[in-house]
């Protein structure tokens, strides 16, 4: 719902302020609903978290209580007949009831033939010290929890930001091959198979021209971890990331473009154990499991990795160093490692 549009006034006229049709129509069904009457809503999962959802999450939050949430695991055949690209939820919500346990249930597709459901506190489905009021739904068990989910971001002395880079907006600059000034643009397509493929013929460019114009949306040349904010359908994993050699680049800047998350210190590079092992943890599929518990589209958004919680500086600087002499990262070590280091 565009901001300056009708709905979204009319929507604000009754207190309600969203960016999505789908939950202003359960927030409208909330504010018709009397004191412990019932809502039940086939619902897209989005609005439990993402910093836009945040005032209807708020709204949402201070008017009813959390009954049951109910996830399909395959968005494929729950929803087969609609080109559906986010998971949907079935939402029971009670208005102003008080706030107990929720029940949180799963089952493969709409048969419920393996239907499961457990009760959960509701401190593990909005966390009492999150500011966002994210919206968990720890529908998939993680192990190693305790070590590994420890700290956060600021705790470990890192930033994490969206590519500075919005491609369009400098297309006069562009240069598919590097030549003369030229400080290289990265994007998720460099970064094939966890291989670094720099230049890469591509639609797309692979440099910019060094001017005042560009300069102020570059990043000094370093070790940096990265993610894609948008992981395709064949990728098994939601969060991929990679590590950026500061060896491989040609020049003292680098760029990053928007479709990409940037892991940073102060927009500088990362000592490379830290860079590795950060890769290396957001690589595994602990954090893949932990991930799907809070968010249910396929985007990760810079606003999705500050909520997460990370294992230690020196536990990740450990990470690190271990993989400095390993030749196979296979899916099957990354995760074996991690659990072993988890306890």
């Amino acid at each position: 719902i565009g901001t300056k549009s009708e709905y979204r006034k009319l929507l604000r006229h009754v207190g309600i302020e969203t960016v999505n049709l789908y939950a202003a129509f359960l927030g409208l069904a909330v504010a018709l609903t009397e004191e412990h009457g019932e809502i039940i809503a086939i619902v897209p999962r989005s609005f439990c978290n993402g910093t836009y959802f945040r005032p209807f999450r708020q709204w949402l939050l201070e008017r009813t209580a959390l009954v049951h949430i109910h996830v399909f695991e395959s968005r494929a055949k729950a929803f087969r007949e609609d080109d559906v690209l986010q998971e949907n939820i079935i939402v029971h919500l009670e208005r102003g009831g008080f706030q107990d346990a929720v029940t949180v249930s799963t089952s493969h597709d709409t048969t419920f033939s393996d239907y499961v459901a457990r009760k959960v506190p509701f401190g593990e489905i909005v966390k009492e010290s999150d500011l966002e009021l994210f919206i968990h739904i720890p529908t998939l068990e993680v192990n190693g929890s305790a070590r590994l989910f420890s700290h956060s971001l600021q705790d470990i002395g890192l930033e994490v930001s969206t590519g500075p880079v919005v491609d369009f907006r400098l297309r006069d600059h562009w240069l598919q091959k590097p030549k003369g000034k030229a400080v290289p643009l990265l994007y998720a397509h460099h970064f094939k198979d966890g291989e670094f493929s720099w230049p890469f013929a591509h639609k797309k460019p692979n440099a910019l021209v060094l001017n005042d114009e560009t300069r102020k949306w570059l990043m000094p040349r370093g070790w940096y971890t990265l993610t894609k904010r948008f992981s395709s359908k064949e990728e098994m994993r939601r969060v991929v990331a990679y590590v950026v050699d500061p060896d491989r680049l040609p020049s003292d800047l680098v760029g990053f473009e928007n479709h990409l998350n940037v892991f940073h210190i102060a927009k500088h590079g990362l000592p490379e154990d830290l860079a590795r092992g950060l890769a290396l943890f957001l690589n595994s599929s602990m954090v893949d499991r932990h991930f799907r518990n809070f968010s249910g589209h396929t985007q990760v958004n810079a606003t999705d990795l500050r909520a997460m919680r990370y294992p230690s500086r020196a536990d990740l600087i450990e990470f690190g160093n271990w993989t400095r002499n390993q030749r196979d990262m296979s899916q099957a070590k990354i995760d074996l490692f991690l659990e072993e280091h988890g306890h």
